[in-house]
């Protein structure tokens, strides 16, 4: 149960960094996304709603479900930041660990959604 309050918090802060420091965000988006700002936003929405939905059983579910889908739509930038041409002169070794971190991040989601009992 810690693990999950700490998700909570972990994806309520970092959304609300989206908000408070949208400039750090803008760098991290892709080029052939529109409106990098609203997208942004809506991003760090998406994460402090989620990030509070996971503290509620009654909507856990659907938030780690939502957690999910969202990681693998971030997956999208974190792949565009691995080329060269993006500009962000951050090293490639920390580009390249960001991917199964993700994948992580995505499994950590998975394996907390309430199983069914039949």
């Amino acid at each position: 149960m810690v693990q999950l309050y700490f998700m909570g918090g972990l994806y309520t802060v970092l959304g609300i960094l989206h908000f408070s420091n949208t400039g750090f965000y803008r760098p991290f988006m892709p080029k052939f996304l529109p409106a990098h700002d609203l997208l942004i936003y809506l991003s760090g929405m998406a994460e402090i709603l989620l990030g509070i939905g996971v503290l509620f059983p009654q909507t856990r579910t659907l938030s780690l479900i939502g957690i999910i889908a969202m990681l693998i739509v971030f997956l999208i930038v974190h792949v565009n930041m691995l080329f060269p041409s993006n500009g962000l002169g951050i090293s490639a070794w920390f580009l390249w660990l960001r991917l199964p971190i993700q994948f992580l991040l995505i499994y950590w989601a998975y394996i907390n959604i309430p199983k069914l009992v039949l």
